[in-house]
């Protein structure tokens, strides 16, 4: 696999986790992933008053499923996009915009990078994965041919 097949936007799995709302529900999870050398590559925590909903791109989402489960926790699968953009003013635009233009939606996404980094890591939701993905290469391809 050479480095920009490696880099390159991927349609892997998202697992979102159902936890209590309380202190030490997220390091609990956060520790049975790192005994099980799951790596985790995106997070995003949304709260409401009882519990919260973790979503997360991890390197292993089989094997975290089986951890989550034998928790008794409530897990949910679902293909996410993950991106490496640039980390710079309408990276986020460009894609969203293209993306727009042929009638996909992006239900949700998070992101983030240091102010110093080069790139960043995007994870997005969006209604048709596999579409995307084409209009992505498209887009990085075109991008090489303008620099």
């Amino acid at each position: 696999m050479t480095k920009a097949d490696q880099l390159a936007p991927k349609i892997v799995q998202q697992l979102a986790v159902f936890l209590e709302n309380k202190p030490g529900a997220l390091a609990m999870v956060c520790d049975a992933l790192a005994a099980a050398t799951i790596n985790i590559f995106g997070l995003s925590v949304s709260d409401t008053t009882d519990h919260s909903v973790v979503r997360m791109v991890v390197s292993n989402s089989e094997k975290a499923i089986g951890i989550f489960e034998e928790h008794g926790a409530l897990v949910v699968e679902s293909d996410v996009l993950m991106i490496q953009n640039d980390n710079r003013p309408g990276s986020l635009s460009r894609i969203a915009r293209a993306l727009a233009a042929k009638k996909i939606n992006i239900d949700y996404g998070y992101l983030a990078s240091m102010p110093s980094a080069k790139k960043g890591l995007l994870i997005l939701r969006v209604t048709d994965p596999k579409k995307a993905m084409g209009i992505l290469k498209k887009l990085d391809c075109e991008k090489l041919d303008g620099e």
